[in-house]
């Protein structure tokens, strides 16, 4: 069942049958064509798998996660990917990243929603852990969903991204999460994570070593 999903999810990445001047990979997500601008340098302009899990799972359960006039945000957006398809899917998005990605950040969601979508989505910059009160007031930004891919690997800014979890969650948002385990400092942060969120596992793909995960704050899941 992980292979036939995994080849399933897979399946909706395609590529340019002929070389262009820049480098770019398609994808079908909610019923549209999606070209992404990668860029090689940074490992915020690559589209991850855990990119297309979260769309795969976003587009695959519309019903029970209904994003149509939700307001949503994404931390480390990085190409877009996940921003441009809960677009598509009706939510108003927030799609934030690093200022050096915002660029191609920028290119990437004008290129795929203009005229496409319900709400046209934002660019915005958010550094992890920096000006957080300043650019997200928490008396005026309310978000339905926090939706991260991939935002988990090797880097010294895990307190930091916690922080940002932290702040940008209010008792009744949800968490929309799919990680790569690479090494055993991510396992230490999903420990870390839990003593803030309550923690649900929506799918596992041995395969990609990618996991999907719901949050809310402890003792919000139930309720």
């Amino acid at each position: 069942e992980d292979e036939q999903i995994v080849a399933e999810i897979m399946g909706r990445r395609f590529f340019p049958d002929h070389i262009t001047h820049k480098t770019w990979e398609g994808f079908h997500f909610a019923g549209h064509e999606i070209r992404i601008t990668e860029a090689t340098d940074c490992y915020g302009a690559v589209v991850w798998p855990s990119a297309l899990v979260l769309c795969y799972y976003l587009e695959t359960n519309s019903k029970q996660c209904n994003l149509v006039d939700k307001n949503v945000i994404e931390i480390g957006a990085g190409t877009g990917l996940v921003s441009i398809v809960a677009s598509l899917l009706g939510a108003f998005v927030t799609a934030t990243d690093l200022p050096e990605l915002l660029g191609n950040l920028q290119h990437n969601v004008l290129h795929n929603t203009k005229q496409k979508c319900k709400h046209q989505p934002c660019v915005k910059e958010l550094s992890w852990g920096i000006d957080l009160e300043k650019n997200f007031p928490r008396s005026s930004c309310h978000f339905d969903y926090i939706m991260a891919a991939d935002v988990v690997y090797h880097h010294p800014f895990l307190d930091e991204l916690l922080l940002t979890f932290d702040h940008l969650c209010k008792n009744d948002t949800v968490i929309l999460w799919a990680m790569k385990f690479r090494l055993e400092k991510e396992n230490q942060f999903v420990d870390r994570f839990q003593t803030l969120f309550d923690l649900e596992m929506i799918s596992d793909f041995p395969s990609l070593d990618i996991t999907l995960y719901k949050a809310m704050r402890k003792g919000r899941m139930k309720a």
